[in-house]
């Protein structure tokens, strides 16, 4: 903890100084969580400039993802050993110098090649940008309300990059989605030099565990290709599935048998001791699954059966970010420190599950205001409720040798989820929409059953996020509902 200075000026000219640095941290994620999204508006244009195959295309998208699923726990448990800062400066750079080469890109693989770069530089920005909030703020009011700063942009950045990556595109071209993240990058960098302090991690003798970190790299990526590749593809009943999800499963197996008899593991487990840690994470991944796929398949829904451009389609989803942005940043905090962690999570959950309710009705001739615009008042709000309470309780009671690890395991899980939504939905939308299809309905009708049973399927998950947080979460007071860095424990000293 930072020691309080017995100057008053002083004491107001740091509190600044840590309110400017959240902002440049929360511009680096701001940079990564758009990068996410931003490219699936100009998939069309790429593939006719570099001559995608309909296969090949897909990799734009999942290079990135497998470099960034994989490597956010290493890349927050190095935080802790070496330096958070030292991480994140290091990850924004390689980042904004793969983004000059995805732009300048000429052919299909150095575009591929680049964006898996880029996805390991993401991993490495945004892997610890929790864990250094948490530090900063140690008060437990200012760190509510600097989390929900953080979970909006971490929550919203997705539907901004839909409105971003359409107008680059139709404006100028592919290619400036990409450049436009060199002069944020390096604004960024220059601010985080002068405003984060430098920090010393606990060294790498304290869980350099080198057969630990490649085992849980090469589980975790082979566990977001399976999803998104064999699974998407195939069906989860395919042989590939199951031959690559078995090694999958069976790498994180051995990873965790490593670190249970490790002297020093990458993750030490008792982490996950905590009822609040473990059943945060469970939540992220289902509530994240449900609500990527009203992100997903409801812009395909507008696209595809209400024909809106990609620019439109952005602009509908703005209602989202703004009911997120300002309940995030503006009333999280007093909802988690008047009602609680758990409270608030759960009226969160349930707002979310009425708007993927309701988009499970949506019409082959809907109209916006009447049959779009509700669900998305309701899901900006469930989500600037929800999200903020639920980092808040992912990194509560973390020791601050471990805020990174925290920090790191919750943006997994949130990729995780991300990424078994999408496959499972779009399988499930798919395949509906063929039946339809063969039974004679239109285009429009099939798409659209198809879509309402994913949101069905997608509420299911929201709903069993909720029974988990009844059942799993520790009820507490408001006042101890927010995150708190705990004191470090010593360490048993053991014998030999």
């Amino acid at each position: 903890m930072q020691p309080v200075p017995t100057n008053p000026q002083t004491a107001v000219d740091d509190d600044r100084r840590r309110w400017v640095a959240l902002v440049v941290l929360c511009t680096g994620m701001l940079m990564i969580v758009l990068d996410g999204t931003v490219v699936n508006v100009a998939l069309p244009r790429i593939q006719a400039d570099l001559g995608f195959t309909e296969s090949g295309l897909a990799w734009v998208v999942n290079a990135y993802m497998i470099a960034f699923g994989g490597l956010l726990l290493v890349a927050g448990r190095l935080g802790d050993l070496v330096s958070r800062r030292g991480i994140f400066l290091a990850g924004l750079a390689v980042f904004t110098l793969a983004s000059l080469v995805c732009g300048l890109s000429q052919t299909d693989w150095m575009l591929v090649a680049a964006r898996f770069v880029q996805g390991a530089g993401g991993a490495m920005t945004s892997a610890v940008i929790l864990g250094m909030i948490v530090t900063m703020f140690p008060q437990p009011r200012d760190q509510a309300k600097a989390i929900g700063v953080f979970a909006f942009v971490a929550s919203a950045g997705g539907s901004i990059g839909l409105l971003v990556g359409g107008a680059l595109t139709e404006a100028i071209s592919w290619h400036w989605i990409f450049f436009v993240n060199l002069p944020i990058g390096v604004v960024t960098a220059v601010l985080a030099t002068r405003l984060l302090e430098h920090d010393r991690g606990i060294g790498l003798d304290q869980g350099a565990d080198v057969p630990g970190a490649l085992l849980v790299t090469g589980g975790l990526m082979l566990a977001v290709y399976t999803i998104i590749e064999p699974a998407a593809k195939d069906g989860w009943g395919a042989g590939r599935t199951l031959l690559f999800g078995a090694i999958a499963l069976a790498l994180i197996a051995a990873f965790v048998a490593r670190e249970a008899t490790a002297r020093n593991p990458l993750v030490p487990l008792r982490i996950f001791r905590s009822r609040n840690v473990s059943g945060a994470n469970l939540i992220q991944v289902l509530s994240v699954a449900g609500m990527f796929g009203l992100f997903f398949l409801g812009a395909l829904y507008l696209q595809k059966v209400l024909g809106y451009e990609p620019l439109q389609t952005g602009v509908a989803f703005l209602p989202v970010t703004l009911v997120m942005g300002t309940l995030s940043v503006r009333y999280s905090e007093r909802l988690v420190m008047r009602f609680g962690g758990r409270s608030t999570l759960i009226g969160g959950l349930v707002l979310i599950a009425v708007a993927l309710a309701l988009f499970t009705q949506v019409p082959v001739d809907g109209n916006y205001f009447t049959d779009v615009l509700p669900t998305m008042v309701l899901l900006g709000a469930g989500a600037g409720a929800a999200f903020p309470a639920l980092m808040n309780l992912a990194m509560s009671g973390v020791q601050p040798s471990e805020a990174g690890l925290a920090s790191g395991l919750v943006n997994t899980t949130a990729q995780v989820g991300g990424a078994l939504g999408l496959a499972v939905l779009a399988t499930l939308a798919s395949t509906r929409t063929e039946t339809l299809l063969h039974r004679g309905d239109t285009t429009a009708a099939a798409l659209t059953g198809g879509y309402r049973l994913a949101f069905v399927v997608a509420c299911a998950l929201v709903v069993a996020a909720i029974a988990v947080a009844l059942a799993v979460l520790e009820p507490a007071r408001p006042q101890e509902a927010t995150v708190h860095v705990a004191e470090p424990e010593p360490e048993p000293v053991e014998a030999g």
